[in-house]
């Protein structure tokens, strides 16, 4: 059986420009490494899966190889996507945003200052993720909190802006004023990122109707 590797995409030059805001170079390429060891792991664990002995009769729910791996495997794996999601929707003007994001936004929120506000309040009561999503069973837009790489998922949903809230995200320049991350990364959103991501959970959401 062929095991796909998950290939390492490059930290976007963009996010550097998030220096004016605060948010500096050495923080997004040591945070870079963080992400490249998610993917080393999430290659390693697809390699022991695929040569695992399935045999159900050595599965158990409180304690396996399988159980153990395939839990792992989420933690993995949600730290490649989460991080590729983060990189890809900084380094822009930030401020309120245009285009589709802009009206999903003022339709289920009210108004961008109530979904900045939103969005600060989650961030902060987070331990480590925030994700704003479509969510394809009624079409709304909504904030939503993550403790770590793989808690707390939504079904049927769409992610396409994540605000990393982990303290390697923002020490070295913030140290524990988290507040003033989230003001800084509020500065800094590529919304033709998010408004490119919210164009293809649309496209899923209206073939699903």
């Amino acid at each position: 059986m062929e095991v796909v590797k998950i290939v390492a995409k490059p930290l976007p030059e963009k996010v550097y420009n998030t220096e004016s805001a605060g948010i500096s170079r050495k923080t997004h390429d040591e945070h870079y490494k963080l992400y490249q060891g998610y993917v080393n792991k999430a290659n390693e664990i697809r390699e022991k899966l695929a040569a695992l002995d399935k045999d159900p009769a050595k599965a158990n729910q409180t304690y396996s190889d399988i159980r153990v791996l395939k839990v792992e495997y989420t933690f993995a794996l949600g730290g490649v996507k989460n991080h590729e999601l983060y990189f890809d929707i900084l380094g822009g003007k930030g401020g309120a945003p245009t285009g589709p994001v802009a009206e999903a936004i003022n339709k289920h929120f009210g108004s961008y200052e109530a979904w900045a506000q939103d969005l600060k309040a989650t961030g902060i009561a987070a331990r480590g993720w925030v994700w704003l999503a479509l969510d394809h069973d009624d079409g709304s837009l909504f904030n939503y909190i993550g403790d770590a790489q793989n808690t707390f998922p939504i079904w049927n949903a769409t992610p396409i802006l994540a605000l990393d809230t982990y303290e390697h995200a923002y020490y070295y320049d913030f140290q524990t004023a988290r507040a003033k991350y989230i003001d800084a990364f509020l500065q800094v959103i590529d919304w033709d990122a998010v408004n490119a991501r919210l164009e293809q959970a649309l496209k899923m959401y209206n073939a699903g109707r």
